[in-house]
């Protein structure tokens, strides 16, 4: 399993037989490697994954999809919205679904948020936002916790799923701050690696990960920390 961070909530996994693009802000995320293009990280993307609607997740997800045909998963809003801009290759899932897309299973988690698009020049409401679990054979099961508050329920994400690579934003004002994620892990999770995200894009976020690292506490030895633009093996 590998993963690309490309700033904000957007990252590449690559499994056997799939490259997962999730939130993929792109074009306008300034923390994206001006080296790069929307258009070299989508190639040969098979699946896009969004987990809410907001602008700074959806980025270039509409373009890639028209490029490369790669099956988008979303709520049914989204997956719907995506449908009225042209792209077929849709796989409309909610809360507590799990869809076997071949390469491997996919379930949305409850995630705490709000999920609209500006996209089309006024507020288009997006359904509800959600958190992604990704299980591949032979793979350690993967979690993108989206835009999300800390909330009880993630013990029970936590016994139905068991996941061991934690995708978590940190940012505070729209997600949980430092604090509150290093709660979150540490109380209803046992991942072997820690992925902070959602920090530092924007001014009026927290700038870097050193709040969350210092309330991990022991368990900040599991963060991986990559530079956007950056790949490494999970």
């Amino acid at each position: 399993m590998k993963l690309t961070w490309y700033g904000h909530a957007a990252f590449k996994l690559e499994i056997a037989d799939a490259s997962i693009l999730i939130d993929p802000f792109l074009s306008g995320n300034p923390s994206f490697p001006k080296e790069l293009t929307a258009e070299s990280v989508g190639d040969g993307v098979t699946h896009i994954v969004l987990t809410h609607g907001h602008d700074d997740h959806i980025g270039d997800t509409i373009e890639i999809a028209r490029a490369t045909g790669a099956q988008l998963t979303s709520n049914a809003e989204i997956c719907g919205w995506a449908n009225s801009k042209g792209i077929e290759n849709l796989n409309p899932m909610n809360s507590g679904g799990c869809v076997d897309v071949g390469p491997f299973k996919i379930a949305l988690t409850v995630a705490h948020h709000s999920s609209s698009t500006a996209q089309d020049g006024g507020i288009t409401y997006l359904g509800n936002p959600h958190g992604v679990i990704i299980e591949a054979p032979g793979e350690k099961v993967f979690y993108h916790m989206g835009d999300t508050d800390i909330f009880g329920d993630m013990a029970l994400i936590n016994e139905l799923y068991q996941p061991k690579v934690g995708i978590v934003p940190i940012g505070d004002r729209f997600t949980m701050g430092g604090r509150a994620a290093a709660l979150a892990c540490n109380r209803f999770f046992n991942f072997d690696a820690i992925v902070p995200c959602h920090f530092g894009t924007f001014p009026i976020l927290d700038q870097t990960a050193d709040t969350f690292i210092e309330a991990l506490g022991d368990t900040a030895s599991k963060v991986r920390l990559p530079q956007p633009g950056s790949t490494f093996e999970l």
